[in-house]
């Protein structure tokens, strides 16, 4: 009996892309012993991307499609197509291209030497750009100091993932999914290959610089609490140094030579001000993660599907 596999895809307003990663997935899947099924997830498209995957679903049995009411962002769209799977191995990738699809092929024969998991990780090249690469870096290395887990640079969100790995990631439900660490947390039998990036074929990324630290702070907060105790630590090294301030105040007044004036008072209530708005920031992204959490709503709503 043919292992059944899945590829997800998670698109929003991919119009110029659908046809040809579909093309690329079939091409790359030709001669495959897998019986395997496209399942693209619209998520909130506002341009003609669910149209054209409707009309493929009309021409080839394999393209399934899940259309969400609204965008409920990437990491979503990914538990979505993942909760309505039931093959035995699923290929998570982008709708961009910038995943090559030939690599799929590579993936599946990592899983059966017999891996679980088989990750990716990006090699950036020039045309990233000089900004994106070294803030990519540094927010891995950040990662990587402040959480229980270790994360290749480059780790994307193309992945293999198979067996019971696919039951316990569709047991999670935090509501701020941050796949990339859930999925080196649960262990399992797991390997990390390269890729070289290709270029975006059509539109533009989603990947906003406000939408990438949003998802930077999301992985910090997601692995670790160790923010919370670097406020902690540094409000308590700064109440000694304050206490050490009190024999040059004592000094200062028996001797009649404490400074008049208001610029060194200024300066040290600004300061302390701005670092309480920084240590109440990181208890609030915490709190907020809470307040998120405890409404239990649902990660996304499924408006139509062909499954």
């Amino acid at each position: 009996m043919q292992n059944k596999l899945e590829i997800i895809l998670p698109a929003h307003n991919e119009h110029g892309n659908v046809i040809p990663i579909y093309k690329e997935i079939k091409q790359a899947l030709e001669k495959t012993v897998y019986d395997y099924t496209i399942l693209f997830v619209d998520d909130g498209s506002k341009d003609n991307t669910l149209s054209q995957i409707k009309e493929l679903a009309t021409q080839d049995a394999k393209v399934k499609y899940i259309e969400l009411s609204r965008n409920f962002g990437h990491q979503n769209a990914i538990k979505a197509g993942l909760d309505a799977s039931t093959a035995e191995v699923i290929i998570m990738m982008d709708c961009d291209l910038q995943h090559p699809p030939y690599l799929i092929n590579e993936l599946l024969k990592q899983y059966e030497l017999g891996y679980d998991i088989v990750r990716t990780h990006r090699v950036e090249n020039d045309s990233a750009g000089y900004f994106k690469r070294k803030t990519s870096n540094l927010f891995y290395k950040i990662l990587n100091q402040l959480s229980d887990i270790t994360l290749e640079q480059g780790s994307a969100d193309f992945r293999l993932i198979s067996g019971k790995a696919i039951t316990q990631l569709k047991s999670f439900n935090e509501f701020e999914l941050f796949y990339r660490g859930l999925i080196k947390w649960i262990g399992f039998k797991q390997i990390s290959i390269e890729y070289y990036p290709e270029d975006r074929l059509n539109g533009t990324t989603k990947y906003t610089f406000k939408k990438m630290i949003s998802f930077g702070l999301n992985g910090f907060t997601s692995f670790s609490t160790k923010p919370l105790y670097f406020a902690a630590y540094l409000g308590m090294i700064f109440s000694v140094l304050s206490v050490m301030y009190i024999p040059y105040i004592i000094y200062a007044f028996y001797t009649g030579t404490e400074v008049r004036g208001w610029a060194s008072v200024i300066v040290t209530v600004v300061f302390f001000g701005g670092l309480n708005l920084m240590i109440l920031g990181i208890i609030g992204i915490y709190l907020s993660k809470l307040f998120s959490q405890s409404k239990s709503r649902p990660h996304y709503i499924i408006k139509e599907s062909n499954l």
